[in-house]
This record gives C-alpha cells, sequence and structure tokens, in this order.
C-alpha cells in the first residue's frame, strides 16, 4: 500500500518578507527547497522596474492584480502587456525584465521550475538565496 504524504500548505499571511527595493518585496510561499518548485508573491508599486535578471530555469509570472509590463533582453522597445489573471513564462537562461504599469500596485504569483531560486542579474549582486543584496536605503549595495 503507497504511503500517502501531507499536502504542503503555506500561509502568506505567516510568510517572512523579502525586500526588493524601495518599491517593491516578496513573500516566500512554497520556498523551502524540498519541492520540484517554489513560488511566492511579489508586490510592486507603481514606478517599480525589476532589474534585468535570468534564472537557470524556466519561470512563470501570474498577474494577481494590477498591471505590468514584461520583456526579454532585446525586446525592451516592444514589451508585453500583461493585466490581472494573465501569466507569461520566461525561458531558461534568457534576461528578462518587467515593470508595474499605471497608478495602482501589481501583485505576481512567482512560480520557478526548480526546488530553489537561483537569480542572476545584471547590474548587482544575489546573496545565497537568490535575492538582491541590498544597502541600509534599500538600494543595490555596491
Amino acid at each position: 500500500m503507497a504511503t500517502l504524504q501531507a499536502a504542503k500548505v503555506r500561509r502568506l499571511a505567516e510568510s517572512g518578507r523579502v525586500e526588493f527595493g524601495p518599491l517593491a518585496f516578496y513573500h516566500p510561499l512554497i520556498a523551502d527547497g524540498d519541492t520540484p518548485v517554489r513560488t511566492g508573491i511579489q508586490t510592486s508599486a507603481p514606478g517599480y522596474v525589476a532589474p534585468m535578471h535570468f534564472h537557470p530555469y524556466v519561470e512563470l509570472l501570474f498577474i494577481i492584480e494590477g498591471e505590468a509590463e514584461v520583456w526579454l533582453q532585446g525586446d525592451e522597445a516592444k514589451p508585453q502587456r500583461l493585466a490581472a489573471g494573465d501569466c507569461v513564462a520566461l525561458p531558461a537562461n534568457v534576461p528578462h525584465s518587467f515593470r508595474t504599469v499605471g497608478d495602482k500596485p501589481m501583485r505576481l504569483l512567482g512560480i520557478h521550475s526548480n526546488p530553489d531560486r537561483v537569480v542572476t542579474y545584471l547590474d548587482r549582486e544575489s546573496d545565497a538565496q537568490g535575492y538582491p543584496v541590498l544597502d541600509a536605503e534599500l538600494k543595490p549595495a555596491s
């Protein structure tokens, strides 16, 4: 007889908060490295632009509320606009970015097809958990 495994439940209200700079923060959800995917909710204020970065795996961004524009490196002049309910799959090892559009905050569910968050930023360092290294003013550490 097969052994039953317990469902893994993570609650947003109980998750930690990781600062992504003065205009955005992230709540890791399924993010302890023992599942084949990793998830989290990012909240970004108007004016936020994610630094150009890439992952060695596919990343999915599902817009929960607000609007965003997303683009791959080289296609900055042709961003794809996303609204609540839209999802984009970003290819592995291709630098990409996104920004909040409009005057309302944007929330997204990020789904990393990897047990761990692995990020390479083109203009800043990341820590061992794949988060940007920031100084006390939430600016990229130099």
